[in-house]
């Protein structure tokens, strides 16, 4: 017999007749000799509709009265569903965030989970019932028993954090597609659908528009090892298996706010070549990538930064022993990317750099916590290392340093996020982790993907913030991103020039950023104010952005991955602004109105489509 945790969203509980099969599935569940949990949503759009009463009165409504009036919704489902397995003859009841146990901060609208006191619901369980739990939801832990919500995606959240605090033997997540596709289905209908991915993965997409699983909801699940399955609440279709290492005796108290970093890592055996001021044209990067897929050059961190004029900068990072051979690629290429009516003999200029070492911190409780990369650079600039480059996922994040200070950043970084110094590996890539932590755990997962590539994504949500001529030296990423930190502002996408001028003796390079759209104007109001006292150039807003992203644990040591993506989009004369990419991740920034068209291009280049068209019901 199976403990198992059931989850319902809006769409599958959205009627009478909808939680009426859902009650028929559960008792079919509990006939064949299991024990269940099920969590649920509001019904529908019921949500929306009591935001939109709030919004009648008042522009600006209370939090705490939020949570107050939100949280009934969820207390609505519960009770006709409890009724409705009654009338089927099985025992159930229902609970309210608070009867369950769940203990959150105090934090009204977005609360994490502190712990769960399964008392009251292992005595249920124990005495054959179906515990109907509200997601969403939990109570605060200041005496005051204050009700609080979880934030978008609260029910996934709950599910699995009630999974992981019962030890349950799997969690199910019901919802109206038949698993994880390939894409969205709503834009691509020949999306496919997967039989396994790893946690890593849908992290990656799950916070890149994926909109399947909630991205808090993976992370409990990776760090408590919850085996999460994602099927149609309308057939009866295998679904998607989330798979995850099994970690060693993570304590469930705190349960959302533990170390948000699991590994400090770093690599000595690198090497960085940047290509300056090539054109600002569609093709470009696939030009340069592909010849270097040809040559078989596999390539760490690549970064495409804003442009200036009509030019940008590509920069990559290799091994240090292909370092020639990557080196001639890119000297081979760069005349052909300077201007041919008027060469001048510093466009396509080739950079390169020896003497550097990349450090990262990674971990998946890092995720919607702009503090985590503000502590990182801030450690840097304390033990007085300068970042040269910085790629990020929601994963991990990444600094390209001089080398002789990658043993002074990687002492001050285990320091500051609490990482004993336990080695993994050998040679000059090693890993530094905590003792319940797993190599395998930290985007090491392989999958049983043919193609390398595993998923597509887009984010039509974001907006691209940049500084330009902020000064080179330490501690000014630590300033910049700690300011957004304290405005509770998170950032995606973060990208430094390899240009850098010398202003009135002043070496300084340009920085930009995605943030969600709706932080993209506050974000640049509170960054203006401060930058004439820094020191710093203008603040310039453009938020009409999309950001498309492949995802595969598969890519790893592919050298044609990037090449592929980027010539998908040169054959459609659709522009790169930026590229960001980690171990299982490239993303790119286009157009706004070239985004949908992106991410179909893509999906075909990768030949990710499936036979059968997917319906999402209405």
């Amino acid at each position: 017999m199976a403990l198992i945790v059931q989850k319902y969203g809006g769409t599958s509980v959205g009627s009478v007749e909808r939680i009426q099969a859902v009650a028929g599935r559960v008792y079919k569940t509990v006939q064949a000799g299991n024990s269940l949990v099920v969590v649920v949503s509001a019904m529908g759009k019921t949500t929306d509709g009591l935001v939109k009463l709030a919004n009648e009165i008042s522009p600006n409504p209370n939090r705490r009265e939020m949570d107050m009036l939100l949280s009934t919704g969820e207390q609505v489902t519960i009770a006709l569903l409890s009724m409705a397995l009654q009338e089927l003859g099985q025992p159930a009841i229902s609970m309210t965030g608070a009867q369950v146990g769940i203990v959150t901060e105090a934090e009204h609208s977005r609360a994490r989970i502190l712990h769960i006191d399964t008392t009251r619901l292992s005595r249920h369980i124990n005495e054959g019932k179906v515990v109907v739990v509200a997601g969403f939801q939990g109570t605060s832990n200041a005496g005051e028993m204050e009700i609080t919500t979880l934030g978008r995606g609260g029910s996934d959240t709950s599910a699995v954090a009630i999974a992981a605090a019962l030890g349950a033997n799997f969690c199910e997540i019901y919802t109206d597609v038949p698993g994880i596709l390939t894409t969205d289905p709503r834009l691509v209908a020949e999306a496919q659908l997967m039989d396994a991915i790893t946690c890593d993965e849908m992290l990656e997409l799950a916070s890149l528009g994926a909109k399947v699983l909630h991205p808090r909801a993976v992370e409990i699940a990776r760090n408590y090892g919850v085996p999460l399955v994602v099927r149609s609440s309308w057939t009866d279709a295998p679904g998607t298996w989330v798979t995850s290492a099994k970690p060693q005796g993570r304590s469930l108290i705190n349960l959302e706010i533990a170390r948000p970093v699991d590994a400090v890592e770093f690599d000595t055996d690198q090497a960085k070549v940047a290509l300056l001021r090539v054109p600002d044209k569609p093709g470009v990067a696939a030009r340069l990538f592909g010849e270097i897929s040809r040559q078989k050059v596999d390539v760490d961190l690549i970064i495409q930064s804003i442009h200036e004029g009509n030019s940008n900068d590509i920069a990559f990072t290799v091994t240090t022993p292909i370092l020639k051979r990557a080196e001639a690629v890119a000297a081979a290429i760069a005349p052909a990317l300077r201007s041919q009516s008027h060469p001048k003999s510093d466009e396509a200029e080739v950079m390169l750099e020896h003497n550097i070492a990349k450090v990262s911190i990674a971990g998946a409780g890092m995720i919607g916590r702009p503090g985590v990369a503000a502590k990182m650079f801030a450690t840097l600039a304390e033990a007085g290392v300068n970042i040269q480059m910085i790629s990020t996922s929601e994963v991990k994040v990444s600094c390209v340093v001089n080398a002789d200070e990658c043993d002074r950043a990687v002492t001050a970084l285990c320091t500051a996020f609490e990482i004993e110094a336990g080695e993994q590996g050998s040679g000059s890539k090693r890993e530094l982790l905590t003792p319940n932590s797993s190599t395998d755990a930290i985007n090491r997962v392989s999958t049983s993907h043919s193609s390398p590539v595993c998923g597509v994504a887009l984010d039509l949500n974001q907006a691209r913030l940049a500084i330009r001529q902020l000064p080179d030296r330490p501690g000014m990423a630590a300033k910049l991103f700690g300011l957004l930190a304290q405005h509770n502002i998170s950032v995606d996408m973060i990208i430094q020039s390899q240009r850098c001028r010398v202003i009135d003796g002043v070496p300084r390079r340009d920085i930009a950023f995605t943030v969600s759209r709706i932080d993209g104007e506050n974000a640049k109001k509170m960054l203006t104010q401060v930058a004439a006292e820094l020191g710093w150039g203008e603040v310039v807003l453009d938020s009409a952005i999309a950001k498309v992203s492949i995802v595969g644990a598969g890519m790893v040591g592919q050298p044609g991955v990037a090449a592929k993506m980027f010539a998908a989009l040169a054959q459609h004369q659709i522009n790169i602004q930026m590229i960001a990419t980690s171990e299982i991740k490239i993303s790119c920034v286009v157009a706004q109105e070239q985004g949908v068209k992106a991410l179909q291009v893509i999906h075909t280049a990768f030949e990710l489509a499936g036979s059968e068209k997917v319906v999402v019901p209405a």
